[in-house]
């Protein structure tokens, strides 16, 4: 599975950015997809996953009221709304997709694409 992200970018602390993950599997909906991100010096770290239905959804204590996960089927997308962005939400971010939910160790990973917030 071939994911590639984007959406990536500079943006002052407070800001939004919205982040998009897309693929051409035809069998995208069977996949269930998630975020995870790495922050300079840290290790990557799960931010949210999505069932492939939609209907089930987890976030990290640390993004939860802030990020919202969504997907559309029909386009083979998946969409990371990121709110209120701190600095600690700089990091690099991946899309991920498994057919294991909840994803915790992802069988494909997408391209990365930067978020730096300033301060």
């Amino acid at each position: 599975v071939q994911l590639q992200a984007s959406g990536g970018g500079l943006v002052q602390a407070g800001g939004s950015l919205r982040l998009t993950c897309a693929t051409s599997e035809r069998t995208f909906s069977s996949y269930h997809m998630g975020w995870f991100r790495q922050g300079p010096g840290k290790e990557r770290e799960f931010v949210a996953t999505i069932r492939r239905s939609g209907d089930n959804i987890y976030y990290a204590d640390s993004v939860k009221g802030r990020f919202i996960i969504s997907r559309d089927n029909a386009k083979n997308t998946v969409y990371l709304q990121m709110n209120s962005l701190k600095p600690e939400d700089t990091a690099v971010y991946y899309c991920a997709a498994d057919r294991v939910f909840p994803i915790a160790t992802p069988r494909y990973w997408g391209q990365e694409t930067q978020v730096t917030v300033s301060s």
